[in-house]
């Protein structure tokens, strides 16, 4: 077994030959409930909010919206909620508005909120149950509580066993990628209320442990742990600060409801119960954090933000000859500058991930290998480390520096690289999100493994939901081989200085017209505000 969390990294690694160790088959009768939900809990039901004046992508909404049950359901639901149904051949499955790996989804959703109309009427925590767009109370607090003001906070957690079930030891990175991915999701949905997002950097794993009572015999079963991810301050009025953790912990509270069993017993796997030990997070001081950045202004023409949200899917093949405009490249691109509000906004981490891109169909851009300098330190690291024939020439797109790494068509090597994936090759571009792996860790401690993923998964988020609003389709590519790019990039076998933690594709997908979509709610419950 490995010894650190760099052992760990090295042993879940792909290659052409040899597959991190996953199940030797899918045992369909322990296939995970992707649902929790809590029986005894009292439930609050959300509405489904449509807007009468829809807010323009990327956002945000011209004002706050007071935080009240009907903001409250869209927030969730532009979040956490369904966005479809799909049925073929007999089976029936539902997506949701913030992506997972496999479509098994890890991450669950608590809030943390004061009073508000129509919820509560004291402090209260919540679990978001999407199948139900409903809150069940998790914990009631007295009313004298000091309740978060001017904002609430949202805990996420993971079920790694959701995604060890199909993927093995390598399913804790999938985990820490779909925080990442709820990180912007939930950011992304604060836009659409004039609200803001922010990580909280410093609470430990135990500090969320005890908020969220994770450490009950009634939060979980047998192999079935819930794990803390991380907390997000969802800002309501302009300038509220969060409230005392320690004091929501300490403070008297009364429990509700026990947690569902996700499936038949089952055996565990060893090696994500290390990493899980390997990478906790203590209390740590406050970062310096990146400046917040304006978003870049959409296109004419693209979808408001509501919808590109419910309209996100995951593409399962491109069309292999749909161009994706300079314009909407670039647009791509700054969205993912460190500071850029809506997503990146929140995120209080020094930038350490730095894509690097296949571009196949991109209007007036040569295809090629490029690279965008999120950081001009560690770009400089970066180009030294790599391939010496690299050309590193600047391309103009108003953004972050992008560099031209070789113009030649990167088809093949996109798809070979990312396990033989055509749609790799056949989209506008696909793009390896290279972390600042040694530097990182050594500053950070081993958590920063986690947040590392994270910062990749929201990068993929950005892509998506971009993607979307301008009439394409993003899928995010956890099966690739890992020391196979490291290798294109002239980056040395023997280091972990550079390593590759996530793929990303954009493009034009190509429908299957077998499976038929289903509405994600009854349309009875829809109000308009």
């Amino acid at each position: 077994m490995p010894a650190d969390i760099r052992g760990y990294h090295l042993r879940v690694k792909h290659a052409p030959t040899r597959y991190a160790l996953g199940p030797a088959f899918l045992d369909w009768t322990s296939q995970p409930n992707p649902y929790r939900t809590f029986a005894g809990a009292p439930q609050i039901f959300l509405p489904l909010v449509a807007e009468a004046a829809p807010t323009p992508f990327p956002g945000p909404a011209p004002a706050p919206a007071p935080l009240d049950r009907d903001s409250l359901g869209l927030f969730c639901e532009l979040g956490f909620g369904l966005s479809a149904w799909k049925s073929a051949d007999g089976s029936t499955w539902a997506l949701r508005n913030n992506p997972s790996s496999g479509n098994l989804h890890p991450t669950e959703a608590y809030v943390m909120l004061g009073a508000v109309s129509g919820v509560g009427d004291s402090a209260g925590l919540y679990h978001y149950a999407p199948l139900a767009h409903a809150l069940e109370l998790r914990a009631g607090y007295a009313e004298n509580t000091p309740a978060p003001i001017g904002g609430f906070l949202l805990c996420l957690t993971a079920v790694p066993w959701r995604e060890a079930w199909k993927y093995g030891e390598r399913a804790f990175r999938y985990c820490q990628l779909d925080a990442g991915h709820a990180i912007g999701a939930a950011a992304q949905a604060a836009a659409a209320l004039g609200w803001r997002a922010e990580l909280l950097a410093q609470p430990s794993d135990e500090t969320l442990i005890g908020l969220l009572g994770l450490d009950r015999a009634d939060a979980s079963h047998r192999r079935e742990a819930e794990h803390p991810d991380l907390i997000l301050w969802i800002e309501t009025q302009p300038g509220a600060a969060p409230p005392d953790l320690a004091a929501l912990i300490d403070a008297p509270r009364q429990f509700f409801g026990a947690a569902n069993r996700l499936s038949e017993d089952h055996d565990g796997w060893p090696l994500i119960d290390l990493a899980l030990q390997f990478c906790r997070k203590p209390q740590t001081p406050a970062p310096q954090t990146p400046a917040r950045l304006a978003p870049p202004p959409a296109p004419q023409g693209a979808r408001p933000l509501a919808e590109a949200v419910r309209r996100r899917r995951s593409a399962q093949r491109m069309d292999g000859k749909t161009a994706l405009p300079r314009e909407a490249f670039a647009c791509m691109l700054a969205a993912i500058a460190p500071g850029a509000a809506p997503l990146l906004g929140g995120f209080p981490f020094a930038p350490a991930i730095t894509p690097v891109f296949f571009v196949h169909r991109v209007e007036a851009l040569e295809p090629g290998l490029y690279a965008l300098e999120r950081d001009a330190d560690m770009a400089a690291r970066l180009r030294a480390a790599a391939n010496p024939a690299f050309e590193w020439a600047p391309v103009d797109l108003g953004g972050p520096p992008l560099r031209r790494l070789v113009a030649q068509s990167a088809e093949k090597e996109a798809t070979r690289l990312a396990c033989l994936q055509a749609l790799a090759g056949k989209s506008a571009f696909a793009a390896a999100m290279i972390a600042d792996f040694d530097a990182t860790l050594e500053k950070e401690g081993a958590f920063a493994y986690r947040r590392l993923h994270w910062e990749a998964g929201l990068i993929g988020q950005a892509f998506y939901l971009w993607a979307s609003a301008l009439g394409f389709d993003g899928t995010g590519i956890g099966c690739f081989f890992d020391d196979e790019v490291h290798g294109l990039l002239g980056l040395s076998s023997g280091s972990t200085q550079f390593q590759d933690v996530y793929h990303f594709t954009v493009g034009a997908a190509v429908e299957d017209a077998r499976i038929l979509t289903l509405p994600p709610y009854p349309p009875e419950r829809w109000i308009t505000r």
